[in-house]
């Protein structure tokens, strides 16, 4: 089998014609949930769903993301499988931080499904983990030998930290390994995208320690590797400084420096990092170019289980607007 990103990278141009157009998403926002129904069914997602309802149009979402995106590590072999797999588990990491909120904050089931994206996880274990009643219990439907993450979540539940020291200690070991795998592939496009993900990293967890009031040691929560969130910056907005992003005018991340509070911060960093991650598209021969697809397909995954709840619900087009566009 090749250790080639040339011949996944062929691959995956094939599939990128799959991708939904922008204009379905403007349409889809102002639809009701038959609607909405009707126009994923016209799409690459109509061969997936199996029925009209909020359910239906999840399983479809899902089985599509499999499709599309689950069998590429299956492609190729060597160091170039092990980064698709990596790139995948990104979600996994999303994932397992979105459910371990949502135990600590009481958020119910069918809530959890809709901030859910891609990743490696089959769909019974994260049921088990989404089903589970405590932190604990997440850990024993993580039942998958050998996945990066799973040793992390056990040894971090195992500590009795905080929330955001458990989230922590999985960024520590998702960008640890994904860093190490970088350094031998000296893929230069990776090892960039690489930064923009532990700078937006450092400064979630920074805004999440200045909401929790005064915290020692900021620097324990710290993840190294990132270009213009120096430990210093990092500390001072952890300790409560959030005007202190300020200072990213003028760099690559400037768009972030208005934030003051985490969900502006996160939805600016979202759109940040799918621009950053679009620019793989020119990088035929490295990991670019599956970088920026795995994460449009993501992307394009979170809209519509977004839009669907909006037409279901009937909510307001701007309880949701601002989350699925970013301009």
């Amino acid at each position: 089998m090749t250790d080639d990103f040339g011949y996944l990278n062929a691959r995956v141009r094939v599939r990128r014609s799959s991708l939904l157009p922008e204009g379905f998403f403007r349409e889809a926002l102002n639809l009701n949930f038959a609607d909405f129904v009707g126009a994923l069914g016209e799409t690459p997602y109509g061969g997936h769903l199996s029925g009209d309802d909020l359910g239906a149009v999840d399983r479809a979402v899902s089985a599509r993301l499999h499709e599309v995106v689950g069998g590429l590590p299956g492609l190729v072999g060597g160091e170039t499988r092990e980064a698709v797999v990596l790139l995948l588990s990104r979600a996994d990491l999303t994932n397992i931080k979105t459910i371990l909120r949502a135990k600590a904050t009481g958020l119910q089931a069918e809530e959890i499904r809709t901030h859910l994206v891609g990743g490696t996880l089959p769909e019974a274990v994260l049921q088990a983990m989404i089903e589970a009643p405590d932190a604990a219990g997440v850990v024993q439907g993580l039942v998958l030998p050998g996945h990066p993450l799973a040793a992390a979540l056990r040894e971090a539940v195992a500590a009795g930290g905080t929330l955001t020291a458990m989230e922590v200690a999985l960024d520590r070991a998702y960008f640890e390994n994904l860093y190490n795998l970088v350094k031998r592939l000296d893929d230069a496009f990776l090892h960039d995208y690489l930064a923009y993900e532990i700078d937006g990293v450092n400064l979630s967890t920074a805004f999440k320690l200045a909401q929790q009031g005064r915290v020692e040691e900021t620097d324990v929560y710290f993840v190294p590797g990132g270009h213009y969130v120096s430990q210093e910056l990092f500390a001072r907005v952890a300790d409560g400084g959030v005007e202190a992003v300020e200072e990213l005018v003028g760099t690559p991340l400037e768009s972030l420096a208005a934030a003051r509070d985490l969900g502006s911060l996160e939805r600016a960093l979202r759109c940040l990092l799918l621009e950053r991650a679009g620019r793989g598209v020119f990088n035929s021969e490295g990991a670019g170019l599956v970088t920026a697809f795995v994460r449009a397909v993501e992307w394009e995954a979170a809209r519509l289980r977004l839009l669907a709840r909006r037409a279901y619900y009937d909510l307001p087009v701007e309880a949701v607007e601002r989350e699925v566009f970013c301009s």
